[in-house]
């Protein structure tokens, strides 16, 4: 196992983290997974630490808490092999007013209630979830810069920032001295590479790891999802999920087309050829995978051995590459004597044309 640097920090985290959204099975998430036994999970964690695995991934909203505490009692309060647990905060714990969002009250609160559930002192990686654009930033960066000063967090993270908010939580950052930010988590796969135009090369340049969810596209890129046939009746499809939204289904089957044709040639599945594609990405520091059984675990975990070669990046390249969009064609256009390396992590490949 790879282990990777995560953004402005000391802290290394493997190539693959281990999603666990589909322990519990409450609500929505019961369309992801029913994992609700504790020895199970227990076996499904053993078995990507045992792989070299070691950052966990989890959310205060996974079956409204069920998830932080399936966690809690299949590792016993005990962090094996120096496991790091990773979770998130922002969205909806109840119906008051007060009990969503970034606030310092919100934060802090359901920071403490992580805590509990998952029977530990202190959480490695805390992170927004998602945008608030109602509480000041200064106010949610002060909480997160107290959450770590009192010891109830050691990395703040981002997820599912535009690259403005990203920019300006940076230099709030900065001007009030506050804990920054060290990585952002983001969907970003072969469908959907919006995040290469800002994300990604912000990740470059304000030195942020990129942690990926969703990286097989909610299981559309494993290669059991085929052109002109039926969905497979244990996918999360089939169960209602709309995680990724696909916008030109043409396009996504001939980029499926494109990794089956790949993974049969070197006797792989589709989703390690996908999991492999984003981990040769610039700028991407793990990519997080999930699975309803350990055989998903073990298909997955074998992404991390697997190097795809030049030509095949360039075949997987060439069949999602989207046209740029503006200001980046005229970039491409007129500014390409002086692109700096962040630019290029994007736009390199048009500028090869």
């Amino acid at each position: 196992m790879e282990y990777r640097q995560l953004g402005n920090s000391g802290l290394k985290v493997s190539v693959l983290t281990m999603g666990t959204m589909t322990f519990g099975a409450k609500g929505d998430f019961a369309k992801v997974g029913n994992i609700t036994d504790v020895g199970e999970a227990r076996r499904q964690i053993e078995m990507v630490i045992d792989a070299g695995v070691n950052l966990l991934d989890t959310a205060n909203v996974y079956s409204a808490g069920d998830c932080e505490a399936i966690i809690g009692d299949a590792l016993g309060g005990k962090r094996k092999n120096d496991v790091l647990i990773a979770t998130k905060a922002r969205f909806p714990t109840g119906d008051g007013p007060n009990n969503r969002g970034l606030s310092r009250y919100h934060l802090i609160r359901e920071c403490e209630a992580s805590l509990k559930r998952l029977k530990t002192d202190v959480i490695d990686l805390y992170q927004v979830h998602q945008w608030d654009g109602v509480t000041p930033l200064e106010e949610t960066l002060e909480a997160l810069d107290s959450l770590v000063r009192q010891g109830k967090v050691r990395y703040v993270g981002c997820s599912n920032y535009s690259g403005w908010h990203i920019m300006k939580a940076m230099e709030i950052a900065r001007r009030d001295n506050r804990i920054p930010f060290i990585s952002q988590q983001i969907h970003y796969t072969l469908q959907a590479r919006e995040a290469e135009q800002e994300l990604v090369p912000i990740s470059i340049d304000q030195k942020l790891g990129i942690l990926v969810w969703s990286p097989i596209a909610g299981g559309l890129l494993s290669g059991k999802h085929r052109r002109n046939k039926e969905t497979p009746k244990d996918s999360r499809l089939s169960q209602g999920w709309t995680e990724p939204p696909i916008h030109d289904w043409d396009r996504l089957w001939d980029i499926v087309d494109e990794l089956v044709s790949i993974a049969d040639a070197r006797g792989v599945s589709g989703a390690q050829v996908a999991l492999a594609w984003l981990l040769g990405r610039p700028g991407v520091t793990s990519v997080i995978i999930g699975g309803r059984t350990e055989a998903h675990f073990k298909d997955n975990l074998a992404a991390a051995e697997l190097k795809l070669t030049a030509e095949e990046r360039a075949r997987l390249d060439k069949v999602s590459q989207k046209p740029l969009d503006y200001p980046y064609w005229h970039q491409v256009a007129a500014a390409k004597d002086r692109l700096g390396a962040a630019d290029l992590a994007f736009l390199q490949p048009y500028v090869n044309g």
